[in-house]
Parts: C-alpha cells; structure tokens; sequence
C-alpha cells in the first residue's frame, strides 16, 4: 500500500514536469513562428528556472497532498495558485535577465496552456483513482475509536463516498456495540493486537471529551506504529461547514463558524454596493415610480402612505422600517390574544392596491431609505417584526443567528421560495436554514444573483406574496 501511495505521487509529479514543459515548448513554438524568433539557449534556462519555482510552489500550497475527501474545485484552485506563481516567476526572470526576449502574449499563451494541461491530467487521473477505488484497489484502512455518534456518522459518510478511496476495518468501543453488524471489534484495549496484526492506515479517535485518560493512551499506543492518528472532536457536531481554527499564542482556537462579512474588505465592498445601488434607484427609479405609488395609496384608502414599523436588525438592535403602506390605516398587528397577527391569503386587513404591491414586492421599496441609513444591505435576510422575533427566537432553531449581519431588502430565503406567511414553525425553520446558509457562503457574487432573481420573481408575481 505504501509503494502503491509513492508510485501515485512521483506520477502525479512526473505528468506535472510533463505538462508544464509542453505547455512552455508549445508557447515558445508559437512565439517563435509568428515573430521570427529562434529558440535560444535562454529559453532554456527560463524552463529550467520554470521548473525549480514549481518544485518550491507546489510544496509550499500543498499541491501533491491527498486529495481523496476533496472536491475537484479545492485542487483546482491550488492548480491556480501554481500558475499564478509561475506567471510572477516569468516576469521576475524577464525583469532580471535582459538576454531573455519574450513578449507578453508568451505569458498568457504559457499560463493558458498550463491550466489546461494540468486540469485535464488531474481530471483524468481522478476518473482512474475513483474506478480503481470502487474495485477495491488504492482504498485506506481505517480503525475507528468510539462506536458513539460521532464515530458512526463518520463511518456513514465513509461508506457514502467510496471515491474518498477508504475502507473501515472496525469499531473499537469500551461498550459492546452487536449493533454494528460485525464491525464491532472490541474494547479499546485491542488496539495494541489489532496495529500489531492488521495494515491499519489510519486510527480516527471519535470519543467524547471526557475520555480524555483513554484518548492518550490511544495516541501512545498508536505511536509505537507506522499509522497516523486523527482525532474529531467530540464538540464538532456544534460547528457549522464553515469553521475556522486559528492560533491564540500556543492554543489552537475553533470558531464555531465563520462570517465573511466581519472581514473588513468584504464589509466596505458590500456597503459601498449597497449605498450606490439605492443610490441609483433613487435616481433613475424611484424620483417617478414613488409619486405614483403615492397616488394609487392615497386615492385607495385614506391613511398615510408610509408605514412604518419597529423590526430588529444587526446584533438585534432596533431599527424603524420603512414601507408603503399596504393594510387598511386601523389595522392591528397584535390579535386579542396578544399574538402577531402575520398576513394571510384574503386577508381583509390588506387595500386591493397593497395587494398588488405585496404580490410585486413595491411596498418594500422605501426600505432602501433604510439601506442608505447603514441599518439595511440590499440583500440579506429578511427583518422581521418585534414581536414575530420574540415569539419565534424561543421555538425555531438557531433563530437571532440571522441577525449576526443587516437585514436585507431582499434575501435568499425569499428567492428560494420562502416568502410570505410562515405561522407554520417549519417554514420558519426553513427561512432561518437558508439566511444561516447564505451568511455563512455570502459572495459578491450571489447577492447579485439574489437581486436578479427579485428582479425576476417581481417580473412574473410571486404568488406566495401577500
């Protein structure tokens, strides 16, 4: 199995040296034939320069790891990262060695062709790593240590993914565990018999964190043996996909989850979108479109246009929203019960003009006044109202995370269908599930799918809004 691993990596480098040394012949031919230009003696030492920057870069990001329980995109951006470096290492080479003469157009045809060599090497070699796993062939053995339920989610997620290319020999467990159907091995004190008697590639610890005298007997023992350990916290269930771990001096540190937008780049981005956005509606929109909207209120039902109303926005500080009004002026939010009284489908409360801009999403629309504020973003998830926050943070899941970044004017939980009346505690879980997911994979990118996708669903009138 360890030879196998060692001819895998020296073919994985030996198809590299190969591609990029094409890719450099086959730019130089082209530079060559275009420009009259003969191949010099520079050129070569330019490859030879090439190909010491790519031994160093690929070990620096890690190029020839394993990749077995990674997707194909987490290599291909390392891909990227290597052909950037070569593309800094050309420039500097150039810069500093005068005899050699490329042009700009060598950089980019090499850079192209490189990426494209190398994805299509890596493609094929994944195809044929993941046939030969689902054959049985290339596959790591694995001990897992604790038949909890960390131990056997992961033997799940093993067992789903045969391309990781792993094979489970066994539980070990201080708890008889017949359930298993025959990978029940023993108490953890087999450990020492089994490493001494079986190829074990990899122990993976899954026990809880108040075995803490077991988990350093395990190391110890698995020390005396060519396997490496791999222990998964028992608290790993609180984490989200999206967790970090850093340094505080000498102690590892794991953030639950992670927030892009904390990140001081990705907040100034996001709010200079936002104010030239609203900006812009404001402009070339809104200074006709509103006083329409103002005479259709106004000559529908008497009461003021505007409604304004008490909702909680970031780290749940109180903000005022701002809306067309769109309910009949003596309406009432809060029913004789003392609960929120959500909009339903016909309900009377609604003018026959608020249905309209409830169906088009128009009564949110002074809620960019909101945005240019700095209390709203364009996108995110949805403010709900004081009382509707209180009575939903005590039965749905996770609820006051959504407030962990402002509230948007739209969001991906409304695009994804999960708008409108939510008394059902599912759809509210499900609202919450999708604004959690979209702080967590926040992009500049996807808000301006979200905004497009609005766009789109105020188009054809969403159905479910009103």
């Amino acid at each position: 199995m360890h030879f196998h691993r060692q001819l895998l990596h020296v073919v994985r480098v030996v198809s590299d040296i190969i591609s990029l040394s094409i890719s450099f012949l086959c730019s130089i031919y082209f530079i060559s034939t275009t420009q009259s230009r003969p191949l010099l003696l520079s050129d070569y030492f330019l490859l030879f320069s090439l190909l010491v920057s790519w031994f160093f870069s690929s070990r620096m990001t890690g190029l020839y790891n394993e990749f077995r329980s990674r997707n194909f995109s987490f290599e291909l951006i390392i891909v990227i990262k290597n052909v950037l470096i070569q593309v800094i290492s050309i420039v500097v080479i150039i810069f500093l060695m005068k005899e050699i003469t490329l042009s700009r157009s060598f950089v980019l045809i090499y850079a192209f062709g490189l990426f494209c060599g190398l994805t299509i090497e890596r493609f094929i070699i994944r195809r044929v790593l993941n046939l030969l796993r689902r054959r049985g062939r290339n596959l790591r053995q694995i001990l897992i240590v604790g038949a909890g339920e960390v131990g056997r989610n992961f033997f799940d997620a093993v067992v789903s993914n045969p391309h990781f290319g792993y094979k489970v020999i066994g539980f070990l467990d201080d708890q008889s565990k017949n359930y298993l159907n025959g990978q029940y091995l023993g108490t953890i004190d087999a450990l020492d018999k089994i490493l001494s008697t079986s190829v074990v590639d990899d122990v993976i610890v899954a026990l809880p964190t108040y075995a803490t005298e077991r988990l350093d007997w395990v190391i110890k023992t698995c020390d005396n043996y060519p396997t490496r350990v791999r222990i998964i916290p028992d608290y790993f269930r609180f984490m989200s996909e999206k967790f970090e771990i850093s340094m505080f001096d000498r102690f590892p540190v794991i953030s639950v989850r992670t927030i892009r937008l904390d990140e001081l780049h990705w907040y100034v981005l996001k709010r200079v979108f936002d104010a030239a956005f609203s900006v812009m509606l404001f402009i070339l929109v809104f200074l006709w479109l509103w006083p329409l909207i103002v005479l259709m209120i106004k000559f529908s039902s008497p009461g003021p246009v505007f409604f304004k109303q008490e909702r909680w926005g970031r780290g749940n500080k109180k903000i005022i929203c701002y809306k067309f009004r769109s309910m009949r002026a003596d309406s009432k939010d809060i029913d004789d019960c003392g609960k929120y009284q959500q909009a339903t489908k016909d309900d009377p409360r609604i003018t026959k003009i608020g249905r309209f801009l409830r169906k088009t999403n128009l009564d949110e629309l002074p809620q960019f006044w909101n945005v240019l504020k700095g209390q709203m973003s364009v996108v995110g998830p949805r403010p709900h109202p004081t009382p509707l926050n209180l009575e939903s943070k005590e039965i749905i899941d996770n609820y006051l995370l959504r407030h962990l970044v402002k509230p948007g004017v739209t969001g991906w939980a409304q695009v994804s269908g999960y708008r409108g009346e939510t008394k059902d505690p599912i759809l509210m879980q499900k609202r919450v599930e999708h604004d959690i997911w979209y702080i967590e994979n926040w992009t500049f990118w996807l808000d301006i799918q979200i905004i497009l996708l609005t766009v789109w669903q105020m188009i054809k009138i969403d159905t479910k809004g009103y």
